[in-house]
């Protein structure tokens, strides 16, 4: 039953934040119209432009990658709802891997396949490369965290939550998990989002596994680009239910009309809307909402201006993703941790091999630093000193490298991020506006929903231009 008659809805920007809110505004019987600048769905995870294949003898000479390595949780628990919502089947969207942080020689931190909390009891146990005094640290520090709320001071980073645990467990755990989950390094990130991750995903409500119960720690690949995962599923499905997707299709301008909001296209053309939600990157909703206040009334202009204020505080990590090939080649696991050292920059390699493309590895490198040629060539190198015994007979070569620049917000200690109300009845909704979590797709599709929610709540509000 609706709290309120049906509304107008606009949603700028279709990547997953978008999507999620869009989907959930449609499920509660208004009008959604769905706009996105560019022609593919899902914004900062979503297929890239289809690619020649490196084996020229391969059967299928094309291949389509993703603008980065993205992996998912099980914990991720609403974009996997989402996904149930619009009928996409978990088991064959995607392989499902107990956590697994062990490098090529087996060393670090896996979690079998069992109930929790056997599993991390268990994978603590099995630990290599681990001391018993490193293990006792671990299990010590983590009952801590759990006697605390996994709770801290939000000015303290990742390095000072961890800074009693022993080098071992903090060069194989927790720099590697902070840098992939939070992608800050851990002196800069927060140590209050990464408890929070390392809460969601190692001690979480959680039994014994089923194709449609993940347990929270499980990783999840997935088995096809992430556009067709998830954003074009759901564009078909807004589609059938009457709303409008819009590629291609730019907005430039979003301005107050009378308790309503006008969007001004690239062409001058404008539609107005009862709500919009605004689900493009901060900085892309930086740039508009600036271009907005120059002509908006004084007090829809201070709104704009308090909103900015927030979101100007910013900054950005980037994550570079080196895809390679060798022939012939696989590795042991379809996740490896990679030991990260100057020189050798990237954290983990994912073999896509395990998911349909034999001989193509991904080299992830979060908080990248650098530029692409330097990254390729220590990537290359650092494949030669870890992997050299897993190579195939006519080496390894670089396909493509992909850096996104401003990939995340940087995850900082004590971060004050911007609000999702940039004005009445005109809401923010991204993975920055949502607090308790980092950047991740999670983070991006509560986001989503919060700001459907929100618009339930908007009443008539009339101000004086």
């Amino acid at each position: 039953m609706l709290s309120s008659p049906s509304k107008n809805i606009a949603v700028v920007g279709a990547g997953w934040a978008g999507i999620a809110a869009a989907v959930d505004v449609c499920r509660n019987g208004h009008q959604v119209t769905l706009i996105e600048s560019s022609r593919t769905l899902g914004g900062r995870a979503r297929a890239l432009p289809r690619r020649a294949h490196p084996d020229p003898a391969a059967e299928d000479a094309w291949m389509t990658l993703d603008n980065g390595q993205h992996i998912l949780l099980g914990g991720y628990a609403q974009t996997l709802r989402l996904m149930d919502a619009l009928g996409i089947d978990r088991d064959t969207s995607f392989l499902r891997l107990p956590l697994d942080l062990r490098d090529a020689q087996g060393m670090g931190l896996h979690l079998p396949d069992k109930a929790r909390p056997w599993n991390l009891l268990a994978g603590l146990v099995m630990a290599r490369g681990w001391t018993l005094r490193d293990k006792r640290a671990l299990f010590d520090q983590m009952r801590a965290w759990r006697r605390s709320g996994f709770l801290c001071a939000p000015g303290r980073s990742v390095a000072d939550v961890c800074s009693a645990l022993p080098p071992a467990v903090r060069q194989t755990l927790i720099e590697p998990l902070c840098v992939s989950a939070l992608n800050t390094l851990t002196f800069q990130a927060s140590g209050q989002i990464f408890l929070r991750v390392l809460h969601d995903a190692l001690m979480g409500d959680i039994g014994r596994r089923t194709p449609q119960a993940f347990a929270t720690s499980d990783v999840l690949l997935p088995r096809r680009d992430l556009s067709q995962l998830m954003p074009e599923r759901a564009a078909r499905w807004l589609d059938l239910r009457g709303a409008q997707v819009l590629r291609q299709h730019r907005i430039e301008r979003v301005a107050w009309n009378a308790g309503r909001w006008d969007l001004e296209d690239a062409h001058g053309e404008r539609q107005t809307f009862d709500a919009v939600i605004w689900a493009t990157a901060p900085e892309h909703a930086l740039q508009v909402i600036r271009h907005s206040a120059e002509t908006a009334p004084p007090n829809v202009a201070a709104h704009f201006a308090r909103w900015c204020a927030s979101a100007e505080k910013l900054r950005y990590e980037s994550i570079a993703t080196v895809y390679t090939y060798s022939a012939g080649a696989h590795l042991p696991r379809p996740l490896l941790r990679l030991n990260h050292a100057p020189g050798a920059p990237a954290q983990f390699v994912v073999d896509r091999g395990a998911i349909g493309d034999p001989g193509l590895w991904a080299f992830v490198i979060s908080a990248a630093r650098g530029e692409k040629t330097r990254l390729e060539f220590q990537v290359l190198n650092q494949a030669h000193t870890e992997l050299a015994e897993l190579l195939g007979p006519e080496g390894i070569t670089v396909v493509q490298t992909v850096i996104e620049k401003r990939a995340t917000f940087a995850c900082t200690a004590g971060l004050k991020r911007p609000g999702p109300r940039i004005a009445p009845g005109l809401l923010a909704c991204g993975d920055y506006t949502y607090a308790p979590y980092p950047a991740t797709l999670e983070g991006a599709v509560r986001s989503g929903q919060m700001a459907a929610m929100a618009v339930e709540d908007l009443g008539g509000f009339k101000w004086k231009d």
